[in-house]
């Protein structure tokens, strides 16, 4: 188990999906980073929140569509 977060680096806070590390965590993560990596928006795997007090305070995703939706928002 780990946690994708997407952390916009002009504000505090962040977005987290619980997820499982393999092929589709990959493909999610690049496919995002193409997207809204350019307008600042940071896409990091970690083990656990609470040990990334730097991302903190964490809104977590229901699901990967939410988690989606809610990083295409960021900077929009």
């Amino acid at each position: 188990m780990c946690y994708l977060v997407a952390k916009d680096t002009e504000k505090r806070g962040c977005y987290a999906l619980k997820t499982t590390h393999g092929e589709r965590l990959v493909n999610l993560k690049r496919t995002l980073d193409r997207e809204v990596g350019a307008k600042g928006i940071q896409l990091v795997t970690i083990s656990r929140p609470t040990a990334y007090g730097e991302y903190a305070p964490y809104t977590f995703a229901r699901d990967e569509q939410e988690f989606k939706t809610l990083v295409r928002a960021m900077r929009a």
